[in-house]
């Protein structure tokens, strides 16, 4: 920290202590072991710098500059991102401005506690704590364990010197692996491995790695499913579809995310449909439609999704686009939804097939499903006649 003005510094380090208190009873219910320890951990030393959405674009944060505004963003229970495509804030000249998708963050700590509290964690675990980040999940494990316990695995280098240099200054030494936690056999066994990253299927490195008996928790891409499942003697694992949701970055293997084709997004956004048809269901934002958007990426994977809304009129537009080409357009004008649809597939069904079943039903299948992995890390989900297998 660079403060030129100890007073000031004296005061930051004594005043991240009411903060945290705070942000302990908002993320953790009275008798949880979590909120003692969110409340003595600080989160501010593991983000000096942080990436914020404008309207312009993403602009850094720099902690130093207003410790107010850094204990009020550190100890809030959101998100931090802390990189965008291959820029770390802490890299960022202040006047920067990006444009991209995030490719690193500080999880907010609700959100930790939550995958921790899944994990069924006992005192006498060890822990893979698989996507580093900023190293306050981490922090939280170490806390909770002692250092010698855990693990921690990100693909990025710097973020792992990092996250090693700021945890050391609050005391914990922790082992910190740099590496792509996906891509081959992994040094070591645990107990637990909790996951704060999206994989879809399982690793099979991660089934490796677990005990026998030991418990997974991870999150699969595209959806918002939380899988909890437990070590099984034929290398597989077995659990099931927790009732809460979470979403997480996907696993990356390099400095960034590849490039995607955005090219049936613009052809739903531009051309008239090969079919056209109307439509009796209203222009759904899907992505925000966590269960309906979850169950589609199970009928249809992979399908990228754009929700467009005006200021000045009550029209809304939905666009779907598939790197197989496929493509649909909505359009709810004046009451009325009308549907083009270009390309290899009809996208637009497979939403009515999943909005027909959430009407037929009342519900969708997806929580509280039996969670069966294979050892290649493939995924069964099924509850009651309905199945789904996630590859």
């Amino acid at each position: 920290m660079n403060d030129p003005n100890p007073a000031s510094e004296y005061l930051l380090m004594d005043s991240w202590k009411d903060h945290a208190r705070q942000l302990a009873v908002a993320v953790a219910p009275p008798g949880s072991r979590w909120r003692a320890l969110v409340a003595n951990t600080q989160r501010h030393p593991f983000v000096p710098r942080w990436w914020a959405k404008t309207s312009k674009g993403w602009q850094p944060r720099i902690g130093d500059g207003d410790h107010d505004r850094w204990l009020a963003a550190a100890y809030r229970d959101w998100t931090l991102v802390t990189r965008v495509g291959d820029v770390h804030a802490d890299h960022a000249k202040p006047d920067a401005l990006l444009q991209g998708s995030p490719t690193s963050s500080s999880t907010l700590p609700g959100l930790l506690v939550q995958m921790f509290r899944h994990a069924s964690i006992d005192s006498r675990s060890t822990v893979l704590d698989v996507g580093t980040g900023t190293g306050y999940g981490t922090a939280l494990l170490c806390a909770r364990l002692g250092h010698p316990r855990v693990t921690a695995i990100d693909v990025d280098p710097y973020l792992t010197a990092a996250a090693e240099k700021r945890l050391d200054e609050i005391g914990y030494r922790p082992q910190l692996l740099t590496a792509d936690a996906t891509a081959g056999p992994l040094p070591g066994e645990w107990d637990r491995i909790i996951a704060t990253v999206a994989v879809k299927p399982i690793p099979r490195c991660w089934l490796a790695a677990l005990k026998p008996g030991g418990r997974l928790v991870t999150t699969i891409i595209g959806t918002s499913l939380i899988i909890t499942a437990d070590k099984q003697q034929d290398g597989g694992a077995a659990g099931r579809v927790e009732w809460d949701r979470a979403g997480f970055m996907r696993t990356r293997h390099g400095s960034d995310y590849p490039a995607r084709n955005w090219d049936a997004l613009e052809h739903a956004r531009t051309e008239e449909g090969e079919q056209v048809e109307s439509s009796p269901f209203p222009v759904m934002d899907v992505v925000n439609a966590w269960d309906v958007s979850t169950m589609l990426e199970l009928v249809a994977p992979g399908i990228e999704h754009r929700f467009i809304t005006y200021d000045d009129k009550p029209d809304r537009v939905a666009l779907m686009g598939h790197e197989d080409g496929s493509w649909a357009r909505a359009e709810e004008r004046d009451g009325k939804v009308t549907v083009h649809q270009g390309g290899k597939r009809r996208l637009y069904g497979f939403l009515d097939q999943v909005r027909d079943h959430w009407l037929t039903f009342g519900e969708l299948p997806i929580r509280g499903a039996q969670a069966a992995i294979n050892p290649e890390g493939v995924i069964t989900l099924k509850r009651g006649r309905w199945t789904a297998t996630i590859r």
